[in-house]
């Protein structure tokens, strides 16, 4: 009998955590996802071959101990704003990668996948955040004994996002014309489903080991034209309001100060570079990749009519 082999996807509890661990089980892959909060998880505890284990993955014992059998890693963990010394793009990104690469040698792991982000470069990000990434990306590459493969993608989109779903959200409830910032900065996002089946290949795919690979989507688009997309298909006629750079950063610097920051300064610069692929998709990867009209049309429409059964049923119950 042919032993499973165990995967552990460091960040798995995230939006794109969850689709590569969905793809993983059906793949027949074990696979172990740490947490400090296990049973918040619960659609992950239900997953046949899935064990969700209670770990601090900062600290070093605790992820050596997580590590102990585990035959391939990928790491997906990765934060957009930093909120203080104990949350900080240092931490998350370099440290915490450093560690998982020390991790990897101690228990004679060899294979390791690694999440970064396009235009992510040490020397010369545009912001901590992609300056943070750029380092961590070097780490991984730069380990002995370890066959590294890494991914640059664009913004990452799909039905339980948190780029559509937030501006679908925001186009709700501020009122009148909806203010943008950066409007014209450039995206090529690249759908989750897309971005899992380049991980799964990857895997035993020996072609692979040494790259770093940049993942885009099928076309370009502004973010003003993202904006008004989301707003076409949910419903709601609003003016989108592209900012002048003067204007952008005063919003960032603004909405820097509120819970979540929802924007900030950080944010700000990572958009003052265009997040495009120079090149096509990899062809290593047999990926027939899907528009964001395909996948997002319907899931918005939907949330829209969702909004208006909801909003006509509570006018019945009040007549």
């Amino acid at each position: 009998m042919i032993k499973k082999r165990t995967v552990c996807v460091l960040g798995g509890s995230g939006f794109v955590g969850r689709h590569l661990i969905g793809k993983l089980v059906k793949l027949g892959y074990l696979v172990k996802v740490p947490s400090r909060d296990r049973e918040r998880h619960r659609e992950l505890l239900v997953l046949p071959t899935v064990s969700v284990n209670t770990a601090d993955i900062h600290n070093t014992d605790e992820l050596n101990e997580l590590l102990s059998g585990v035959d391939i890693v990928i790491n997906l963990v990765g934060i957009l704003n930093q909120g203080g010394r104990n949350n900080s793009f240092k931490k998350a990104h370099v440290e915490l990668t450093r560690n998982i690469v020390s991790a990897c040698q101690k228990n004679g792991i060899t294979r390791l996948l690694h999440m970064s982000a396009l235009n992510a470069d040490a020397g010369k990000g545009a912001s901590e955040y992609l300056k943070t990434k750029g380092e961590a990306e070097d780490i991984v590459h730069q380990a002995d004994g370890i066959n590294v493969t890494s991914f640059r993608p664009s913004v990452i989109f799909g039905m339980d996002d948190s780029f559509f779903n937030r501006f679908a959200a925001l186009l709700k409830i501020i009122p009148s014309v909806f203010p943008l910032a950066c409007p014209n900065s450039k995206f090529a996002p690249v759908y989750v489903g897309d971005v899992v089946e380049c991980f799964t290949q990857a895997i035993d795919n020996k072609e692979t080991f040494k790259q770093r690979y940049e993942l885009c989507g099928p076309e370009v688009y502004t973010l003003k034209q993202l904006v008004q997309f989301t707003a076409k298909q949910i419903g709601v006629k609003k003016q989108v309001w592209g900012l002048g750079n003067g204007l952008s950063s005063m919003q960032a610097t603004m909405m820097g100060f509120l819970p979540g920051k929802p924007f900030s300064r950080d944010n700000y610069k990572s958009l003052q570079v265009d997040s495009v692929c120079d090149d096509e998709f990899p062809a290593v990867f047999k990926v027939e990749l899907s528009s964001v009209e395909t996948v997002m049309s319907k899931h918005l429409a939907c949330k829209n009519l969702r909004g208006r059964f909801y909003g006509l049923r509570t006018y019945a119950k009040r007549n």
